[in-house]
């Protein structure tokens, strides 16, 4: 099943490039899944001031590096972590020159708004017992950056083994929201951007900073895509409009050096 997904996802992604698809100065940017409602409204505003259509393809950032290295025609990516991005760094896939750090994020963990939760998160916490015999939701921690992320602070605080065997494995933060928001999971854990006004989703606790690696997103121009229209959009990105559009969906946009 998960051959056929990615099979599928391969073929929507190269179907939405298709020549023709669009103008020749419009450009496709590969999302983290997490970002995509931020940058589609950004690509909206982008294009509502005269300038040629954004086309966004949002899904795991494991994903769409993997789609980047098998010579998808993406023009910008952006990453939830910067281990993906080293990889298609490494591999000579990105624009020299064009690699930013555009924005940050925090963990949180989330229940079903209809059957809050009560939990401190502190070392040793008792995340198995609030699960009550369900599943822990999270995206997939041996792929996904929101997985590895969660992976890392339970393991910092000493709870990882205890849940481990309760996971309800997803393939990216915002399906972990979605299926704790049906109630098919008693908790999930998220980036705080995802559960930020999600309907049906109560944020239970942020994860300590400390716990886990710096979430960062960094954003890179692909070295084969068209280079000038995506720099265009780069430089819009880190600009003051889409960095307010940024903040309202629960991001931290980082200083421009």
């Amino acid at each position: 099943m998960r051959a056929l997904a990615a099979s599928l996802l391969s073929s929507l992604l190269l179907l939405g490039a298709a020549p023709g698809a669009a103008c020749a100065d419009s450009i496709l940017v590969f999302a983290a899944a997490s970002t995509g409602p931020a940058i589609e409204e950004a690509a909206r505003r982008y294009r509502a001031e005269g300038n040629p259509p954004v086309r966004v393809a949002a899904a795991a950032s494991s994903t769409l590096a993997r789609q980047i290295a098998n010579r998808a025609p993406a023009d910008i990516f952006l990453s939830a972590n910067t281990a993906w991005m080293d990889h298609l760094e490494k591999r000579g896939a990105l624009l020299a020159g064009s690699r930013i750090d555009l924005l940050a994020n925090r963990l949180a963990l989330v229940a079903p708004a209809e059957r809050p939760v009560a939990l401190a998160i502190a070392p040793g916490f008792a995340l198995r017992a609030a699960l009550r015999g369900g599943r822990l939701a999270i995206a997939d921690p041996d792929h996904v950056p929101a997985g590895l992320y969660a992976k890392a602070a339970l393991t910092a605080l000493g709870v990882w083994h205890g849940v481990a065997d309760r996971l309800a494995r997803t393939v990216d933060a915002r399906a972990t929201v979605a299926l704790v928001a049906r109630g098919e999971a008693p908790l999930g854990i998220a980036y705080a951007s995802d559960a930020l006004g999600a309907p049906g989703i109560a944020m239970v606790a942020r994860f300590p900073a400390r716990t886990h690696p710096p979430i960062v997103y960094p954003l890179a121009l692909i070295a084969d895509g068209r280079a000038a229209p995506a720099r265009r959009f780069a430089r819009f990105l880190a600009a003051a409009p889409a960095r307010a559009i940024f903040r309202r969906h629960g991001f931290v946009p980082l200083p421009r050096s």
